[in-house]
């Protein structure tokens, strides 16, 4: 039996750079391998559900498919270099910085890597050479093709649509300034080392905004403490064990506070526009079916504008492990918690009712009740 896991994901990969920065922070003893055309469609599809990556595969055979499931994992095997702050307002917000991260970014990225064409260079030369390797060009190409439309045909669901571009771009322009300062003046999300936070903002960073040529030119390069940040994040310290501070006294920074506004002001919208539309779906649902990966479109505020996105169920599991993160903490704690949402204007998400949810591949679906 092997002794260390197998990550399988291309670095072009929006959740394969989340779990790649982490591994590395974490000092896991792990592989990263390409994912093949056969990986991807038959291993994988076969032991996950779907046909998705990042995957890691444990050294007990374990194949899991989730990052955050993955992070999970590993920090219940690690113990070292834990990723969760120890206070109770820094592991809260950073659970919703995670969740955040992972899901309200998914439209910025793919909008940056698809509607500038020169990007299209790299993840043709990239995920051709993954897939096909042993294979001519031309034979890498198709497949590539193949991949690239599935992939833009998911731009109208998450957002990415031409009447709202500009709306997009300024939100970019805004929130990127606004972290460009805060690691002006902080290593990282919470202090000086990397949280859970820190991993799920990355995602977008690490594969996309950071490395795709047209936004890691006019994007991150002109901001030139983001892209510090995401280059510690992307090769970590190899020091030792023990840890470099977070703030003291459980404080958020300042100039994260604009950032955690927009996040209640915005992301706390889309979550409650998601969950009406699931509780409403629920009603007459098949027990422990799956629900559909997106349903219909939600309207949620963005910037100075209003952004229309389909409603994805899955953003609701991540807003479950985020709250989950909270009842896990006792009352004093909860407290404090309750009070640095109120200081952001995101009391809102405590209250959120969200029926009890499962993983399954990439969608989830409601748990089922046990039997009294």
């Amino acid at each position: 039996m092997s002794t260390s896991y197998t990550l399988y994901g291309w670095h072009l990969s929006y959740f394969t750079g989340k779990a790649l920065c982490y591994l590395r922070y974490k000092q896991a003893p792990f592989e990263h391998k390409a994912v093949d055309m056969f990986t991807l469609m038959r291993r994988i599809k076969r032991k996950t559900g779907a046909a998705v990556m990042p995957v890691m595969v444990t050294p007990e055979g374990e194949w899991i498919n989730d990052t955050s499931r993955i992070i999970d994992h590993v920090e219940a095997r690690i113990a070292d270099r834990s990723v969760h702050p120890a206070t109770p307002v820094q592991r809260f917000a950073s659970y919703l910085m995670e969740a955040w991260g992972d899901e309200w970014w998914i439209p910025m990225a793919m909008h940056t890597r698809w509607t500038y064409p020169e990007n299209y260079a790299l993840f043709e030369r990239e995920a051709g050479s993954a897939l096909l390797p042993f294979l001519p060009g031309f034979a890498q190409r198709r497949a590539v093709k193949v991949v690239a439309g599935k992939l833009r045909g998911m731009l109208h669901s998450v957002g990415v649509r031409p009447g709202q571009f500009a709306l997009m771009d300024a939100w970019m322009g805004d929130m990127l300034d606004l972290l460009d300062a805060h690691f002006a003046q902080h290593r990282f999300l919470f202090g000086e080392r990397p949280t859970l936070g820190d991993f799920g903002l990355v995602g977008s960073m690490y594969g996309h905004l950071g490395r795709d040529p047209w936004p890691a030119r006019e994007l991150v390069a002109p901001r030139r403490h983001l892209r510090a940040w995401i280059d510690r994040m992307a090769e970590p310290s190899r020091g030792a064990a023990s840890l470099p501070a977070l703030l003291a006294n459980d404080q958020i920074a300042p100039t994260l506070a604009p950032v955690f506004q927009a996040i209640a002001r915005e992301f706390v919208p889309l979550l409650d526009g998601i969950n009406a539309q699931v509780k409403a779906k629920l009603v007459d649902w098949p027990a422990g079916k799956t629900l559909p990966r997106s349903l219909a479109d939600v309207e949620v505020p963005m910037g100075q504008g209003l952004f229309r996105r389909a409603a994805i169920p899955y953003t609701l599991w991540m807003a479950q492990r985020t709250l989950d993160a909270y009842r896990a903490m006792n009352p004093l704690e909860q407290a404090l918690v309750r009070d640095w949402l109120a200081s952001v204007g995101g009391e809102r998400l405590l209250a959120l009712d969200i029926p009890r949810l499962r993983l399954q591949g990439v969608r989830v679906a409601a748990e089922l009740k046990s039997a009294s």
